[in-house]
């Protein structure tokens, strides 16, 4: 197991954790047995929310987002060079169902892959899966994409209903430009005769306050 995500841990009940040991135990033997074992993490390790509130995993990981980003890890421990993590990521993320991708995006973070897997934030971007676009906006990207890319991806979360909370960085990274583009985005909904995201509407209630 590895340090970075002790309080994740927590949360899964002492027989899934037992479970996951044992998977990251034979990817730490055999890295390439990760692929295998990534794929059957749902089955093997368990499925389900970690929090109640978001059953379906948009804003806090599900119980196997923590396992498959556990395995990971192991992998990259155990591989102990970026550029076959990459590849292993891509391989994983490429081929991978909507549920795989998103514990790839989530498990960006702790991996030493420096910007290398930026595309992957990209790619997930341009989908209108809540899944994929909630797990690109994570602290990997905070790091690692462009202001411009950012700001895009703050107003896709707005337009395919992922909640802000999901967003990490927002208050350190929200600048004039995101706030002229959520305005002129209020001004498209209600010229279509459409609702205004109410957490859109907080952040530029927050721009506009004055300074204390």
């Amino acid at each position: 197991m590895t340090e970075q995500s002790p309080q994740l841990l927590d949360l899964l009940a002492p027989d899934v954790r037992d479970r996951l040991a044992a998977a990251v135990a034979r990817v730490e033997e055999d890295p390439a047995a990760v692929v295998r074992l990534f794929a059957s993490a749902g089955r093997k390790v368990g499925r389900g929310p970690t929090d109640p509130d978001d059953a379906l995993g948009v804003v806090h990981p599900l119980v196997e987002d923590v396992a498959r980003g556990e395995l990971l890890a192991a992998h990259a421990r155990a591989a102990g060079d970026r550029a076959a993590v990459v590849e292993t990521l891509r391989d994983l993320y490429d081929h991978g169902d909507g549920d795989e991708r998103r514990a790839v995006l989530r498990a960006l973070p702790r991996l030493d892959v420096g910007d290398a897997a930026v595309d992957l934030l990209r790619d997930a971007l341009r989908t209108n899966d809540v899944r994929l676009v909630a797990a690109a906006m994570g602290p990997y990207a905070t790091a690692h994409l462009d202001d411009a890319a950012w700001r895009h991806g703050v107003l896709k979360c707005l337009f395919v209903g992922v909640p802000l909370t999901a967003v990490d960085g927002l208050k350190a990274r929200r600048d004039d430009e995101l706030v002229r583009m959520l305005r002129a985005f209020r001004e498209e909904r209600t010229a279509a005769g459409r609702d205004f995201p109410a957490d859109g509407q907080a952040l530029l209630d927050a721009a506009d306050a004055p300074a204390s």
